[in-house]
């Protein structure tokens, strides 16, 4: 039998709208799992337990009187470069200056509106520029699947909280790889989408905020929430009405894009060989420098 932390959102939904299970059960599960992984992952930063307990109560209570909110009970974490209001943000790196920050960012005001337990936030590499959980603030993030090797990153954390069942919603950011390296690492679904389509704020050109889950459905269920307009992002899309849950399609007739060569980086190593010692022309690093963009 599936333990409760394990369960997708999608089935945990259904579980509350039946009362077969309540969001102070599925909770108290997570918070269990939690106990057990946590101190061999350090996937998490201001860990909230009793925030989290008070939030699942409030949930239960909603769902009893028949006013439960889209995504009520669910449990969720956030990616610590997204503010949430009395939480410090400091990005990764011991260099910050530690100041609570004054209001939730935009997707994490969706999720809370949206009913979501947060249990609080999850850890990232200095600035999230390292494609792991490298910090100088925070302990080094473990991969659930072997804690000898590192989740990803910059989504460290969220991806280690993700696959080890710390609840099923975590959101993470990305500009060069930031929740799909991780995601893919982990073994979770990780959507990086179109730029302006999340609102965020700060707002930083190219970067965007995303679901990191472990069912295709649950991201659907995320982005629903998360695409809310909020107006603190001056480089946010138009709303638009997008079916996001209607994910049973036909896929005659849809094209994949593979990219095969980023322009940027050293070059791939020959299988069975040793790296290639040529470096790269001088117009080629030019043009690598002039496309690299950080992670975030």
């Amino acid at each position: 039998m599936i333990e409760f932390a394990d369960l997708s959102a999608v089935d945990m939904l259904k579980a509350f709208r039946s009362r077969e299970l309540s969001p102070v059960e599925v909770t108290e599960a997570v918070i269990a799992r939690i106990a057990q992984w946590e101190p061999s992952l350090n996937a998490l930063y201001a860990y909230d337990p009793e925030g989290a307990r008070a939030a699942a109560k409030a949930s239960e209570a909603r769902w009893r009187r028949g006013k439960a909110l889209a995504l009520d009970g669910v449990p969720c974490t956030i990616k610590e470069n997204i503010a949430t209001k009395g939480v410090p943000v400091p990005l990764g790196t011991a260099a910050m200056e530690f100041a609570p920050a004054a209001a939730d960012a935009p997707p994490a005001q969706r999720l809370r509106e949206a009913g979501c337990v947060i249990l609080g936030k999850t850890t990232m590499p200095d600035y999230g520029m390292l494609s792991s959980g490298l910090s100088s603030f925070h302990e080094l993030a473990r991969n659930p699947f072997d804690l000898s090797k590192n989740p990803g990153g910059s989504s460290a954390g969220a991806a280690a909280a993700g696959a080890a069942g710390y609840g099923p919603f975590h959101v993470g950011t990305d500009i060069g790889g930031s929740i799909r390296l991780p995601a893919g690492w982990c073994g979770l679904v990780g959507l990086k989408p179109s730029f302006g389509r999340v609102p965020i704020d700060p707002t930083y050109y190219g970067r965007v905020a995303g679901p990191m889950t472990r069912t295709v459905a649950d991201a659907a269920l995320m982005m629903r929430e998360l695409s809310k307009p909020d107006e603190r992002d001056p480089m946010s899309l138009p709303p638009q009405e997008i079916a996001w849950l209607d994910l049973e399609r036909d896929p005659r007739g849809l094209r994949i894009g593979l990219q095969l060569e980023a322009g940027i980086g050293l070059p791939i190593e020959p299988e069975g060989g040793r790296r290639s010692s040529r470096r790269p022309m001088r117009s080629e690093r030019q043009g690598r420098s002039s496309r690299s963009r950080r992670l975030s």
